[in-house]
């Protein structure tokens, strides 16, 4: 299993075994580089650590736990996990500010803590099989470990071609879980007694009553002050978008250091290709610049690595740009990078999330009798600006016949669903055809499986701007954005770190909407605010255009080299798909030019070729 691992930590490694455990570590040395090997122990060894991440608040809490009197070892910033155990007991997550996932062994006890980061920016599996459990930071280690035989999941497979990926904390394997974001789990060995624990969530933040704007800002300099703390080069991946040019603004302003600045552009320099934006912020903050030119034959020559290191099957075109850059950044002795992600999912970056809000009120006003009808719901809306979004718009007729299958979808789903990604054009596409696509016995287990069960508010007095943040930060942001950034940076050896998800600023965001309730929210408009004094007027005046490769002639030569593997590949061998489905996929996956890819024909070939990689590494 540490060897399946080398990649995420090439630095070094250590092991402790005792009577009924084992553990195991990868290092990638970011802190304390001469000092820091792990496991890690207290002063009387009496506690073992292994932990993946970073605590970015690690200098204030030595100087804390020294003033009370204890002793490190180290200058690594996961040794204050161990003294914080030794006051706090498993209320040692309360102090942390960071990402992790940590195994905490108490050799006295004989009791052992796991523990995951608030916001999901470190990973942790489990396997609970045979008297055992068993966890890694990664799927491919357990596979590989021979700790579960490769065997789908069908209920996951099921929620995959809904959503693109599996919601966390499921997972596409057979027998296998994610320790969610934000618990523990501690084991008791003598008594063998496993408990499970929730100690945050971002619903309970109190509220703010300050100004949105200035409260932002304060946050995001603290954070800024903490996140750039690192012993090796850190750098940024820049696009032209105002989520990454804050955070590299921000980076660049407390660092004491030199941050380096990296973009992926594409072959031919296509309408998609931010290298020139980019280029312009990192000259206005006078920081080096580091270009990537993709080309459709790098796509192709990259797809089957990507699925592999991606541990998850992610059918996101854009992760070969992902790996990219970090890529890039590993050759330039740049181990560290800071990434945007979460300035959409926090300040309501994307439309569709933002007509959720409008779509969940409209519907609860419909079924508690309020004056909204039919009429409501038959509107002409407005044309999209995007080419291939404007014939999804002209085969809905203009929006009247979505509002019609939204009506009736409102009157009879349950009276507590909320509007929200069922309304996405992919999870819609899943729900109209891909039964239809499955084997009968591979459709007789799934019938039970409800891929919109988790759109629901946890209570009734909830509300609903702050329930759709949850949503779409507990699916999109921690799969799609979060998973996949760790998984394709680490498989370079680089560490990614994402200040916009830092769990304070979460609670700064959710505790102004609880005292500011937003009822037509602005695309990043409290962001925007927050960082307009710093973030220079050419970056703040841009079109959002999102990051977009030119998915269209991806997905031709995709088709090309991998599509014939679909006819008789893995779906179908191992009863997934029945063999006329493939088929028909196959002939759909190439893109006409007035149209895009078909997207479950797409999802396919992406797992399909994902289940490839997984049973090579078993």
């Amino acid at each position: 299993m540490s060897k399946a691992l080398n990649h995420r930590g090439p630095d070094g490694s250590g092991e402790f075994r005792s009577r009924h455990i084992a553990l195991a570590h990868r290092r990638l040395s970011i802190i304390d580089l001469s000092h820091g090997q792990q496991p890690l122990y207290n002063e009387d060894s009496s506690l073992v650590l292994i932990a993946n991440g970073e605590i970015y608040n690690f200098i204030e809490l030595r100087a804390q736990l020294q003033a009370r009197g204890h002793s490190f070892k180290t200058g690594s910033d996961c040794e204050t996990i161990l003294h914080l155990y030794e006051e706090h007991g498993d209320r040692c997550v309360d102090h942390l500010r960071g990402m992790f996932a940590f195994a905490l062994w108490d050799s006295n006890r004989r009791r052992l803590l796991l523990a995951r980061d608030r916001m999901g920016e470190k990973p942790l599996y489990l396997a609970c099989a045979d008297g055992r459990i068993v966890f890694a930071s990664e799927l491919k280690a357990l596979i590989r470990g021979g700790v579960v035989p490769f065997d789908l999941d069908p209920h996951a497979v099921h929620l995959y071609y809904h959503y693109g990926y599996v919601p966390e904390p499921m997972v596409a394997v057979r027998g296998v879980r994610k320790l969610p974001a934000a618990h523990t789990l501690t084991i008791d060995v003598d008594r063998w007694q496993v408990d499970e624990h929730c100690y945050w969530s971002m619903e309970d933040a109190p509220p703010v009553e300050s100004d949105p704007a200035t409260t932002i800002r304060e946050e995001l300099d603290r954070i800024a002050e903490l996140i750039i703390r690192s012993d090796v080069p850190v750098g940024v991946a820049l696009s032209g978008g105002v989520d990454a040019s804050a955070v590299a603004t921000l980076a660049a302003k407390k660092s004491h250091g030199t941050i380096h600045a990296f973009t992926v552009g594409y072959a031919g320099r296509p309408l998609q290709d931010e290298r020139a934006e980019a280029k312009e912020l990192a000259d206005y903050l006078k920081i080096p610049f580091h270009e990537i030119e993709l080309s459709t034959s790098d796509v192709v020559s990259l797809f089957a690595k990507v699925n592999h290191y991606r541990d998850d099957p992610i059918a996101d075109i854009s992760g070969v740009s992902y790996y990219a850059v970090m890529q890039a950044a590993r050759e330039q002795g740049v181990p560290v990078m800071l990434m945007g992600h979460g300035g959409d999912e926090l300040f309501w970056g994307y439309s569709w999330v933002r007509a959720a809000l409008v779509a969940s009120r409209r519907k609860i006003a419909l079924r508690n009798g309020g004056a909204v009808g039919l009429a409501d719901y038959l509107k002409i809306t407005k044309p999209p600006y995007s080419y291939t979004k404007g014939l999804l718009w002209l085969k809905s007729l203009g929006g009247l016949l979505s509002g019609w299958q939204q009506y009736r979808s409102d009157l009879t789903s349950p009276a507590d669903r909320l509007v929200f990604y069922d309304s996405e054009h992919g999870f819609e596409s899943a729900a109209q055809d891909v039964l239809d696509s499955y084997a009968p016995a591979f459709r007789e287990r799934i019938a039970d499986t409800d891929p919109a069960a988790a759109f629901t508010r946890r209570t009734h007095d909830s509300p609903l701007d702050i329930t759709l943040i949850r949503l779409i930060c507990e699916t999109y942001l921690m799969e799609n954005g979060i998973a996949q950034g760790d998984r394709l940076s680490m498989a370079s050896s680089v560490e990614l770190r994402l200040p916009l998800v830092d769990y304070r600023l979460v609670e700064t965001v959710i505790g102004l909407h609880k005292a500011h309730p937003v009822t037509q929210p602005q695309h990043k408009k409290w962001l925007q605010d927050a960082v307009r004094d710093i973030v220079p007027p050419f970056v703040m005046s841009r079109r959002k255009r999102g990051f977009s490769p030119p998915w269209r002639s991806w997905h031709k030569a995709l088709a090309e080299a991998y599509g014939d593997q679909l006819i008789d590949g893995y779906l179908v061998q191992h009863g997934v798909l029945h063999a006329d489905a493939a088929r028909e996929q196959r002939s759909r996956l190439s893109p006409l030019p007035w149209a895009g890819p078909d997207l479950i024909a797409g999802r396919s070939l992406v797992l399909d070729n994902w289940c490839r990689q997984m049973c090579d590494g078993q």
